[in-house]
């Protein structure tokens, strides 16, 4: 639990940005970071069913809760909400941020697709048709994680993050000051569409 700066007053030690890029690069450890209660309650349906280790990494932040019948944990990815011009992608805390992105992008006439990719590992061992339908090839994709970016650039074109420690603060300004927000997601989008990167 507490697995973002959104823990805020703990100060920058005290807020585990490093901790989601080590546990994926734990050798037969399933990391599953839900978007919401649906995403959570199957979560725990997935580690069940498993042989072997399943973490599920959770926030103390309050979260909109995904329509239940687009969950789809098995898979790692749920499709939260329907585009065609780009791809925004989050984790935890951070789909509801991706899908603040989605709606200012809307309001600019782009049309962005928001993905709760909840676990690289139950999603990397979907066939490569599987993870097109998902995360189409040539659509331009950003990932949002208030976490290391280290990985997000395998799976998509860039990513809003943070590879350093935090900052002693509420949860929203530390989002702000840490540049972890729906503006910076939706700047990427933008800066892709028009050719850079």
């Amino acid at each position: 639990t507490h697995d973002s700066i959104g823990v805020g007053e703990d100060g920058p030690t005290h807020q585990p940005v490093e901790h989601l890029a080590s546990f994926r690069a734990m050798p037969g450890l399933v990391v599953i970071r839900p978007g919401d209660a649906n995403e959570v309650a199957k979560a725990w349906q997935e580690a069940l069913g498993r042989q072997g280790p399943t973490m599920i990494v959770l926030s103390r932040q309050a979260m909109p809760v995904i329509p239940a019948d687009r969950v789809s944990l098995s898979t790692g990815a749920t499709v939260v909400r329907d585009g065609h011009d780009a791809v925004v992608v989050g984790t935890g805390s951070e789909v509801a941020l991706a899908v603040d992105a989605a709606e200012l992008l809307e309001k600019e006439g782009i049309s962005a697709k928001v993905v709760s990719l909840s676990s690289w590992e139950l999603f990397n061992a979907l066939d490569r048709e599987k993870r097109a339908s998902v995360l189409p090839p040539g659509l331009p994709s950003v990932a949002v994680e208030a976490g290391a970016t280290l990985g997000w650039l395998d799976l998509t074109d860039a990513v809003v993050g943070l590879d350093r420690f935090g900052v002693s603060a509420s949860g929203d300004v530390a989002y702000q000051r840490l540049g972890v927000t729906a503006e910076a997601v939706a700047k990427r989008v933008r800066d892709l569409l028009s050719g850079g990167t």
